[in-house]
């Protein structure tokens, strides 16, 4: 089926070429501003400019050439100097929902030309805590990655994991020295890392033979290895119940550490010395900038081998790309990290294009902005220590509980509590994604989970209220047959947009999108609740009617908000 917007951009297209002979023109719709009319068409002006004719008389000629559509519109008018007003047939958007309602994807049509996409998200470090920083990474591109298999894309999500470096040098080496074998969990990973860190910033001995353990663990030492792989264990374990507590998409199987690069980093930067994008510097390997410079005017450099033979974050990031079309087939390779490393992923990218690897491809990077308190400053303890994760969720559950206590003091306890977790894990993620990536996010948990305006629990609250009429009604209704009323026409409108809304947020990553449509959504239901009894409906028809409007909103507010990695509870 044919979302009814697709549908009258297509007749509109299809009129203005029979009309004009003016093939492939995309006519603007906007919502229009005149009483009675749904959409406004702006093409006239431009057309007639570039004809030399008046822009009333083309709008004329290619209103009298749409005539109805097909049945899908039930009057066209032209306006001021030349805009059409067309309001759809509420026949039409009833047939339309009542598809809907039948399909699975609630009327959203599929990628026409599905990709293969690489998504690069959360990237926490072994043998770190995850901390807010880590949050955004995550929550943002489970979103993307939830929208994109959605849309029909295959998505491979890519855990850039933080597992390979000097680090590793100096806690293999303390577990040597210390007789450790096996860590029992993240908790004594936390206290070897302290202890193995004074160490290495106080014994230059230590410190030597931590470096020269770097050198075993590049090498393949058995031993090493062993070591290095129980820290990667310990630290997964940690890392996967913070991603379940978020109910996020990654698992094991989507780790692509930085150690999975490591052979293919030599032969990555003979490539790029052969296609001379790097040349060599004072005993390193570099790839300068033509977009960026240094302070003193000199060109920005990207480090892909340092003089002392170690590489840099670059070439690994250039591997990954390199592997990412020629294993995996990418056509399109997003990367989730904060705004800060935008200049260093442009590099990135420039060299790759250089290098003729990503032609035909396109590599994107998605920045966001930093995570701030309500003072405006960066988000912190109060002792000025970074907020774990895990505390923070532990924080946003716990708020929620008690608003869940006072709203439904005579729900079962356990139910409550499921409630509750849905609620504060929700308003976390909401917070985050209703923003627009690109600002800096202000962090407030009486904002984020106050119960009304554009907050989780608003949406899934309306969500269940939707979705309980049926309940109560003791009947479910399939079918949309009575549409006499504005508000319920405007409600279908909005219904329908839900695709093209998904369309915007896979094309500009932007989740953001989805949230402000998703919040409009819940308002126009809320007009319509308000304006159009549904239980003490006139007549049992148009009674069944509301009803499955009713049911089409529900189902497309919890879609919206499972593709937000937000899920909504039975009850509120």
């Amino acid at each position: 089926m044919i979302a009814p917007t697709h549908a009258l951009r297509a007749a509109l297209t299809a009129a203005i070429e029979r009309a004009l002979g003016e093939p492939e023109v995309d006519p603007l719709l906007v919502p229009s501003r005149q009483p009675g009319a749904d959409l406004q068409a702006n093409f006239a002006m431009k057309l007639a400019k570039q004809r030399g004719e008046a822009p009333r008389a083309v709008a004329e000629r290619v209103a009298t050439e749409l005539g109805d559509a097909d049945g899908l519109l039930a009057k066209t008018e032209v306006s001021g100097p030349g805009f059409l007003n067309l309001t759809f047939a509420p026949g039409a958007l009833a047939e339309w929902a009542t598809a809907a309602l039948a399909d699975e994807r609630l009327g959203v049509a599929p990628a026409a030309m599905p990709q293969t996409v690489v998504v690069d998200y959360s990237a926490p470090n072994v043998a770190k805590e995850m901390h807010v920083g880590h949050l955004r990474s995550t929550v943002i591109g489970d979103a993307l990655v939830r929208t994109l298999e959605f849309e029909g894309h295959t998505v491979v999500r890519a855990n850039h994991l933080g597992d390979w470096g000097t680090q590793f040098g100096m806690l293999t080496q303390h577990m040597l020295d210390s007789g450790i074998e096996h860590l029992p969990d993240f908790a004594a990973l936390g206290e070897l890392y302290r202890a193995a860190k004074a160490r290495f910033d106080a014994d230059p001995a230590f410190t030597e033979a931590a470096r020269s353990r770097v050198v075993a663990l590049q090498a393949g030492d058995p031993g090493t290895l062993a070591l290095w792989r129980d820290l990667v264990t310990v630290s997964l374990e940690h890392i996967n119940a913070i991603y379940r507590r978020l109910d996020v998409t990654l698992t094991d199987e989507h780790v692509v550490g930085e150690s999975f690069y490591n052979p293919l980093l030599a032969p990555t930067v003979d490539a790029l010395l052969e296609a001379a994008v790097a040349t060599e510097s004072r005993g390193a390997v570099v790839v300068a900038s033509t977009r960026f410079t240094n302070q003193d005017g000199t060109p920005a450099v990207l480090i892909i081998r340092k003089s002392d033979g170690g590489y840099g974050y670059g070439v690994t990031d250039l591997a990954a790309i390199d592997y990412r079309v020629r294993e995996l087939d990418a056509h399109r390779m997003i990367y989730v990290t904060d705004a800060r490393q935008a200049q260093h992923f442009a590099m990135v990218f420039d060299a790759a294009a250089k290098a003729g690897w990503t032609d035909g491809r396109q590599v994107e990077h998605v920045p966001f902005g930093a995570m701030l308190g309500d003072d405006g400053r960066p988000f912190k303890t109060r002792s000025g220590g970074t907020v774990a994760l895990t505390d923070l969720l532990d924080s946003a559950i716990e708020r929620a509980q008690v608003i869940v206590d006072e709203k439904n003091p005579d729900v079962p306890a356990g139910e409550r509590a499921e409630i509750a977790r849905a609620v504060g894990i929700g308003a976390v993620k909401y917070a985050d994604l209703s923003t627009s990536r690109q600002r800096d996010l202000i962090f407030s948990f009486d904002r984020m989970l106050a119960l009304d305006g554009n907050t989780a629990p608003y949406l899934l609250y309306a969500a269940v209220r939707a979705g309980s009429i049926a309940t109560r009604a003791g009947e479910t209704a399939t079918t949309v047959s009575v549409v006499t009323e504005p508000v319920e026409q405007a409600l279908l409108l909005k219904l329908a947009a839900f695709g093209d809304v998904l369309d915007e947020v896979a094309a500009t990553l932007e989740p953001h999108r989805l949230c402000t449509y998703l919040y409009e959504l819940a308002g126009q239901y809320t007009s319509f609740y308000e304006a159009c009894p549904v239980l003490k409906a006139d007549t049992p028809e148009q009674r069944r009617s509301r009803l499955a409007m009713c049911t089409l909103t529900a189902e497309t507010l919890k879609t919206g908000l499972g593709l937000l990695g937000i899920t909504v509870p039975a009850r509120m």
